[in-house]
């Protein structure tokens, strides 16, 4: 996510820190870099242009803190204008006072609406709400089929009328979802290959038929500034009232992140890094502009690990780290912890300092942990609590169980021996680490 653009930033941060005094000269030609990066990662040029106009105003006329040096001073401003740009504040779903909140999902088609409904409901589940998604494409082949998978993996329930129509089927499901004590409904709508008015009517009308609390945007990310124009079209027929940025996980280069509220005027509510299910984040934007400065994003993570975290377990496994005696089973437990926190390459990105110095060329593959637990699934219990009785008869054994060869078993162990050894000396040293997926 933002991994061009974060690289870029640093560079332009590490100049600007090797000044030991800032001049209106070098503060332009940092600005100028600053346009350069904004408008190769597809920000809308009018955006770009006032954020440095913003920027530079700030920073000619800055005082600089006593504690801080003028290099850090213009990278604080940059830090603030970005979170004002990318919207200020975080803005939360609005509620029915008297329940169902109707949430109508709108935009194109292959955007990713229909995952996002199922990944919103996910959502609304782990805060104790129980939605109900209603199958309102009637227009894409499979639609309806797919929004009725989706809306199982989130544990959701699912109203659909195949042969009505769009409008009947959003105004039923409303009286369903009383009856079935649903709190929330979500209406997936549906979309086009391009905006056109046959569509626009239809949307129209099933928004003055439901009065929508809530009409959220959905925008592919990878489409830059096409998602904004988009944008623009729905926000003037539908004004809608949120943006949903889809494939954040993807080749996004985040112009459409940096401009879609400076040009609709409507805030990003979620963005989607994935497939699964839990892959839908709040948009914060303090959160996300320090994320693209390469400042890392230690809430979102220390949010993640609480959720996926047993903290019994870790305590149990805190002790164990101490004492030194952790096991391969502990091992395989704390490979699931972290599994359930997102993909690694998201989660490297977040940790304040690192994010931005991994080299692009090395990717993070979360499909080296199949492996990994395939080894340690062909272990018998004895052998996960005592690796050191694995000998080359076993090795071979565990190989073949796990479809894997005797050297990625020995390259297991390995590594495993070496964690252990420098676990230990980190408990002699009193640290201890705060995150399950740093204990590795």
């Amino acid at each position: 996510m933002f991994q061009e653009l974060t690289s870029r930033f640093e560079n332009i941060f590490r100049k600007l820190k090797g000044h030991g005094k800032l001049t209106p000269e070098n503060i332009a030609e940092s600005m100028r870099e600053v346009r350069r990066v904004l408008l190769e990662a597809d920000v809308n040029f009018k955006v770009a242009k006032d954020f440095i106009v913003a920027v530079e105003k700030k920073a000619v006329g800055a005082e600089v803190l006593k504690s801080i040096t003028p290099g850090q001073q213009v990278i604080k401003i940059i830090h603030d204008e970005l979170v004002l740009l990318l919207g200020g504040s975080d803005t939360p779903l609005r509620e029915a006072n008297l329940p169902p909140t109707v949430i109508m999902v709108v935009g194109l088609q292959g955007s990713g609406k229909t995952t996002f409904c199922g990944k919103l409901a996910g959502y609304l589940k782990s805060r104790r709400r129980r939605p109900m998604l209603v199958a309102a494409d009637l227009q894409r082949p499979a639609a309806v089929e797919q929004l009725r998978v989706v809306s199982q993996a989130a544990g959701a329930d699912f109203f659909s009328i195949p042969t009505s129509t769009p409008l009947e089927v959003c105004r039923r499901a409303i009286g369903e979802a009383r009856q079935r004590s649903m709190d929330t409904v979500v209406l997936d709508t549906a979309g086009r290959l391009h905006v056109n008015e046959e569509l626009m009517q239809e949307l129209e009308e099933i928004k003055q038929t439901t009065k929508p609390h809530e009409i959220l945007f959905v925008a592919d990310a990878m489409t830059g500034q096409d998602a904004v124009n988009t944008a623009q079209a729905f926000v003037q027929r539908l004004d809608f009232s949120g943006v949903v940025l889809t494939k954040m996980d993807g080749d996004a280069r985040g112009g459409a992140a940096l401009s879609i509220k400076a040009v609709t005027g409507k805030p990003i509510k979620f963005i989607g890094a994935g497939e699964k299910v839990e892959a839908l984040e709040k948009f914060h934007p303090e959160r996300m502009a320090s994320r693209i400065l390469g400042m890392g994003d230690i809430v979102t993570l220390v949010e993640k690990a609480s959720q996926a975290v047993d903290l019994q377990k870790a305590a149990e496994f805190e002790k164990k780290l101490r004492r030194a005696d952790f096991t391969l089973e502990d091992f395989y437990e704390q490979l699931q912890s972290v599994k359930k926190m997102g993909p690694l390459g998201q989660l490297i990105k977040m940790i304040p300092g690192l994010g931005g110095r991994i080299p692009q060329d090395i990717e993070m593959d979360d499909g080296a942990f199949v492996g990994v637990e395939a080894i340690i699934l062909s272990m018998t219990p004895e052998e996960r609590r005592r690796p050191n009785i694995i000998n080359g008869s076993r090795r071979l054994r565990i190989a073949k169980g796990s479809g894997t060869s005797v050297q990625e078993v020995n390259r297991l162990l390995k590594q495993y021996e070496m964690m252990r050894k420098m676990l230990k000396q980190v408990g002699r040293q009193g640290r201890r680490s705060a995150l399950p997926f740093m204990n590795f």
